[in-house]
């Protein structure tokens, strides 16, 4: 075997939140698996679609965090597993998913040794104020109305910004600076209140992407630069 003993840990989370991990091509996340010897695993917490109406609900408004004790309960499955390595695991995800990140990132400091933030909602309150505004009313539905001030300090008091002290591990920014779904103003308000807390943080902004890097230097960068997060924070003692 190349690898022995047990793996360090991936956990990417989808966006949407309606959306679905599914088996599919894994593209450069096969070097991950391949070279660095990374176990990679796609959970689909509450809220993901394909398991029923009722599933995809069971996170809305004020159940948010529901989704994130999913994650809990699956930190603790991988500690139970004899070929995983619970003391090495990366929480990554990308929109909602990045929000995700950010939230173990903050209720399970300690289960974690690192994590990726791609493109994600730091504070909902924030978020939808920024968002563009055909999307606004149907990310109220999902998230609650921030209009209603009960629901808005529900959102104040989730926010991972509003949080990041309890954030001990590094963490690894990314963002398009033309995003118009999670606007860059989200990733940065994170990075600042990180950085100028003296938490290890990167930030990798491409100022001519979006939602999520397409253009091939940028996707080159980004794998490369997490290639190097990996290796520095996931895979060294």
């Amino acid at each position: 075997m190349k690898f022995t003993g047990k793996r360090p840990v991936i956990i990417n989370i989808h966006g949407g939140p309606e959306g679905q991990s599914r088996p599919g091509f894994q593209g450069r996340n096969n070097y991950f698996m391949q070279e660095m010897g990374v176990a990679m695993i796609y959970p689909n917490v509450r809220g993901s679609s394909g398991f029923g109406k009722t599933f995809v609900k069971l996170d809305n408004g004020k159940l948010r965090e529901n989704s994130v004790k999913d994650i809990g309960a699956l930190l603790d499955w991988v500690a139970a597993q004899p070929d995983l390595d619970a003391s090495r695991i990366l929480i990554t995800g990308g929109s909602y998913g990045g929000y995700m990140s950010l939230a173990v990132s903050v209720n399970y400091a300690d289960k974690i040794r690192c994590a990726i933030d791609i493109v994600g909602i730091s504070n909902f309150n924030t978020f939808l104020k920024n968002t563009e505004s055909y999307r606004r009313d149907l990310r109220r539905v999902e998230y609650g109305n921030e209009q209603d001030p009960d629901m808005a300090a529900f959102l104040e008091k989730i926010s991972p910004n509003n949080n990041a002290s309890k954030i001990q591990k590094p963490l690894l920014i990314v963002q398009g600076g033309n995003d118009p779904r999670v606007p860059r103003t989200e990733a940065e308000q994170m990075f600042n209140t990180l950085n100028t807390s003296g938490k290890t943080v990167w930030y990798l902004e491409a100022k001519d992407e979006g939602h999520g890097f397409r253009k091939k230097n940028n996707t080159d960068f980004q794998f490369y630069t997490t290639v190097e997060f990996i290796r520095r924070y996931l895979l060294n003692d």
